[in-house]
């Protein structure tokens, strides 16, 4: 669990990085990037709550 939580901490930067760079500089690209790492996130997500209700059982 505590590579997951690693995980969506670095793909949430990767996501801030680039939505930042498309919101201010209006780069296209970086918002395609930002749009992967939100998919990437979502998937990791829905992981990190199957596992953590493992974990309480």
């Amino acid at each position: 669990m505590e590579e997951l939580v690693k995980q969506i901490k670095a793909e949430f930067e990767v996501f801030e990085k680039n939505a930042d760079a498309q919101v201010e500089k209006g780069n296209k690209a970086a918002g395609t990037r930002a749009r992967k790492a939100a998919l990437n996130l979502s998937k990791l997500m829905k992981e990190f709550r199957k596992v953590s209700v493992e974990a309480t059982k």
